[in-house]
């Protein structure tokens, strides 16, 4: 954490910085100078991947600040990679009376433009959401016209059954029927009992 002199907030508010670089070689110097240049009050920063849940600097950021206080970073991908989640923090700091700001994209939610832009920010979530709905749907629908109920692709179809029926009644041993067939033999076994084996090779011999 850094601590900078206030040089102006009438309202006793505070701008509570937060800089984050996915590595620990990268350098947050950039980041540091920008938040510097606006006054931020506190400075929290990470070397850390943005995909990954637990970032203590974020996390020691998102406790200090209170109603009327601004989160500010560098950019908005520094909080995180999905517009979902952007989002999503932005509006739970909204509901709490805190403002957002992201000083190279010229985003400040105080302002009507600021809004303005997360509000279609959430539609755009939004749509992506409903979008992978209908996408989830639409191929389980496509999957169950072709006989699967989702997941990874059957290794055992109609056709291989029959085909390893027909190899049983000829006398094939279990392991040798896997393998022409190119499954495993627990496989075999869960759609042919052994039972059912032995009783097609009686049948033909």
């Amino acid at each position: 954490m850094m601590s900078y002199k206030k040089i102006y907030n009438s309202k006793n508010t505070m701008l509570i910085g937060y800089a984050r670089v996915s590595k620990d070689d990268q350098d947050l110097s950039l980041q540091l100078d920008a938040l510097k240049k606006i006054h931020c009050d506190q400075i929290y920063q990470d070397k850390i991947s943005g995909s990954t849940l637990n970032r203590v600097g974020l996390t020691e950021a998102l406790s200090h600040l209170r109603k009327g206080d601004t989160l500010v970073v560098w950019k908005l991908d520094r909080l995180g990679r999905s517009v979902k989640g952007l989002v999503d923090l932005v509006n739970g700091l909204e509901k709490d009376g805190i403002q957002f700001q992201s000083i190279t994209d010229s985003i400040n939610t105080s302002t009507p433009g600021g809004r303005f832009f997360f509000h279609i920010m959430a539609s755009l979530a939004q749509m992506e959401r409903e979008l992978i709905v209908e996408r989830t749907k639409a191929g389980l629908a496509v999957a169950r016209e072709l006989g699967r109920v989702g997941g990874r692709k059957r290794k055992m179809t109609i056709s291989k059954v029959n085909a390893a029926k027909n190899l049983f009644a000829q006398g094939m041993p279990a392991r040798d029927v896997a393998d022409n067939l190119e499954i495993s033999v627990p496989t075999l076994y869960r759609w042919i009992p052994a039972e059912e084996q032995i009783a097609l090779y009686t049948k033909n011999s």
